[in-house]
């Protein structure tokens, strides 16, 4: 009889366990995916923003046929940019990857921003409908894509907080819940978005 109650308390100790562990686990996936969900609305607007910018350097190219190495800076900035996107939207949870598209999108911004300056210099460019046009829909894109980034960070860091509190920080690693990057940028001077405005 006392060995049935020694089974009985060491059985329900490993289901209280089980479900205990079960626990962190399904709570620390929801929040990968929901940190994920998170990077697919960035690349939303990350991919509508690579869309726009041939546009814009089509139209400019009209204008500005002396500048050519400037708008093929903007054009290979934009691919590289595409092509580390896509790798972070196959896994956002590659740190690595992250890594990659944030140093892909300075350049990028850079180069739009070199872009923009060159373009001042042509009166008829600035008042082109075509380009004003652009230069709108890409500025309300970059702000888009400031808000998703903002709730990217969120889940990213609810998520990074749940698996390094105790005990989740025990079964994290078990599990494969490795830490997840911020969409962060790190030079002060490109915090911020290109200039595209033409008034």
């Amino acid at each position: 009889m006392l060995i049935l109650i020694v089974l009985g308390v060491i059985l329900a100790v490993f289901l209280i366990a089980g479900f205990w562990i079960t626990s962190i686990y399904n709570g620390l996936v929801a929040l990968r995916n929901r940190f994920k969900n998170a990077f697919a609305q960035i690349d939303v607007q990350l991919k509508r923003r690579y869309d726009l910018i041939p546009n814009l350097v089509e139209t400019a190219k009209g204008y500005m046929k002396h500048e050519s190495t400037t708008l093929e800076a903007v054009i290979k900035a934009r691919n590289i940019a595409a092509a580390a996107a896509s790798a972070v939207a196959a896994n956002p949870a590659d740190g690595n990857a992250m890594k990659g598209l944030l140093s892909a999108e300075a350049g990028l911004g850079g180069a739009l921003s070199r872009l923009m300056v060159v373009s001042e210099q042509y009166p008829d460019l600035k008042a082109n409908q075509n380009m004003m046009q652009l230069t709108e829909e890409l500025t309300s894109t970059e702000n888009k894509v400031g808000f998703a980034r903002q709730a990217y960070n969120d889940a990213v860091m609810a998520y990074n907080t749940a698996r390094e509190i105790f005990p989740n920080v025990i079964f994290a690693g078990m599990f494969g819940f490795l830490p997840a990057e911020l969409f962060k940028i790190e030079d002060p001077t490109e915090r911020n978005a290109p200039r595209v405005s033409f008034n």
